[in-house]
């Protein structure tokens, strides 16, 4: 899993007004919590790029004040309307206690129902997962190169290694469909 260093504030206020004026600054309400104590802090909008608006998931280096935090990002709130980040909640990393998290799913090999003129179609894009923190993946697995015309692979054929695959294991992950012109094809046959 990449790491990604963020640079944050203690807060000193705290509240609904507190917050609704440090958003106004660029500046993101945010806990540290998992650890001894809870931490409140605000992080520049600015640092979330990286950590948000990208499919990967990053190990993060949360330094607030001089003090490091090993930390991944647990929950995040929107606003409904414009999108701007409202709250942040980051979960402190204990090397012996088995953490939850969503990872993106990535598709692997050549589907030989697409070569033959099918499209594959990725049904689920993250699976949620359950592992130590030094064995955290950045992303899961699937080969669809055993995928012909009409087929599927479903979560069970992901391969998980030092992590536990929580979502469900019938899930359909991705399929190649038959495309219209094969169909009349396989019938008249």
């Amino acid at each position: 899993m990449e790491k990604l260093e963020i640079i944050g504030y203690k807060r000193a206020n705290l509240g609904k007004a507190n917050a609704r004026e440090l958003r106004k600054e660029a500046m993101v309400p945010a806990v540290v919590y998992g650890g001894k104590q809870h931490i409140h802090c605000v992080i520049p909008m600015i640092m979330f790029k990286k950590l948000v608006y990208t499919p990967e998931v990053y190990e993060v280096e949360l330094n607030i004040e001089g003090d490091i935090y090993r930390c991944i990002l647990q929950d995040i709130q929107f606003h409904p309307v414009n999108e701007i980040i409202l709250h942040a909640d980051f979960l402190e990393l204990d090397e012996n206690k088995p953490v939850k998290l969503e990872v993106p799913l990535r598709l692997v090999g050549s589907a030989p129902g697409v070569q033959k003129g099918g499209k594959l179609f990725q049904k689920i894009e993250r699976v949620k997962v359950k592992a130590l923190p030094k064995n955290l993946p950045s992303q899961v697995t699937v080969d669809v190169s055993g995928l012909d015309l009409g087929k599927s692979v479903r979560i069970s054929d992901a391969k998980a290694e030092g992590f536990e695959i929580l979502t469900n294991p019938a899930v359909t992950v991705a399929t190649v469909t038959v495309p219209r012109e094969l169909k009349g094809k396989t019938n008249e046959a």
